[in-house]
C-alpha cells in the first residue's frame, strides 16, 4: 500500500499543479478576450475621431496618403494609425495574460514592444505634420517668387519643400530609434558632399552657369550691377 501510494505521489502532484493553473489559464482567457473588444472598440473610435477633427485631411494634403498608395498601401495614414491603435490593446492584453501566467521571459519582450508602440505614433505625427509643413512653405517659397517675376519657381518651391522633409524624416527615425547616430552622420557627410561638389563646380566652370541662374532670378539686380559698372568705367 505504502509502495502503491510512492507511485502515485507525482501524479497527485502533477494534478495539483493542473488545478492550480487551470484558474490563471481561464484568467488569462478571459483578459485576451476582454483585450480583444477593447482593441475592436479602440480602433473604430480613434479613426472616426481623427476622421472627425480631419486627420486624413491633413494627411492627404501632405502627400503621406498618395505616397502609400503608390507603396501598395490599401490602407491611409488614419486607417493605419487606428491599425496601431488595435494591436497596443492586444499586446497591452497579452501582456497583462502573460504575466498572470507566469512567463516572465514573454512579458520583458512584450512589455518593450508596448513601450516602442507610442514612439510610433509620434513618429507618424511628426511626419503628418512635418510634410504638411513642408509643402505649404513650398508653396510659399513658389508664390513668392512667381510674384516677384523670379524664373524656375516651382523649381525653388520643391527645393525648399524637399529641404524640410530631409529634417522632417531624420527626426521621425531618431523617434522610433532607427539609426540614430549613424543616420545624423551620414546626412552631414553627404549634404557637405554636395555643397563641396557645388562650390568645386562653380570655382572650376560653373561661373557663367551661376551667372545665367542670377540672371534669370533676380535680372533686375543683375542690371542695375551693369548699370553700376558702366557709370564707373565712364
Amino acid at each position: 500500500m505504502d509502495t502503491l501510494a510512492i507511485q502515485l505521489e507525482p501524479a497527485r502532484a502533477i494534478l495539483y499543479q493542473i488545478a492550480a493553473f487551470m484558474p490563471r489559464l481561464l484568467m488569462a482567457a478571459l483578459v485576451l478576450l476582454g483585450g480583444w473588444l477593447v482593441a475592436k472598440i479602440a480602433h473604430v473610435a480613434v479613426t472616426r475621431i481623427l476622421r472627425a477633427v480631419n486627420f486624413n485631411v491633413l494627411t492627404e494634403r501632405a502627400g503621406l496618403d498618395g505616397f502609400l498608395k503608390q507603396g501598395g498601401v490599401s490602407k491611409d495614414t488614419t486607417g493605419i494609425v487606428g491599425l496601431l491603435v488595435y494591436w497596443l490593446v492586444i499586446l497591452a492584453a497579452l501582456l497583462i495574460a502573460f504575466n498572470g501566467l507566469g512567463l516572465t521571459t514573454i512579458t520583458e519582450l512584450l512589455g518593450r514592444i508596448v513601450w516602442f508602440v507610442p514612439n510610433v505614433f509620434v513618429a507618424i505625427l511628426v511626419l503628418a505634420f512635418g510634410a504638411y509643413f513642408a509643402r505649404f512653405v513650398g508653396d510659399a517659397v513658389a508664390a513668392y517668387c512667381l510674384n516677384i517675376k523670379l524664373q524656375d519657381a516651382a523649381f525653388l518651391g520643391k527645393l525648399a519643400q524637399y529641404a524640410i522633409m530631409v529634417f522632417v524624416v531624420l527626426i521621425a527615425l531618431d523617434q522610433i530609434q532607427i539609426g540614430g547616430d549613424i543616420v545624423r552622420q551620414s546626412f552631414l557627410i553627404i549634404l557637405a558632399g554636395i555643397v563641396f561638389a557645388f562650390a568645386l563646380a562653380f570655382g572650376l566652370g560653373g561661373k557663367d552657369w551661376a551667372a545665367q541662374r542670377i540672371a534669370r532670378w533676380w535680372p533686375s539686380a543683375v542690371a542695375q550691377r551693369r548699370d553700376n559698372d558702366q557709370r564707373s568705367d565712364e
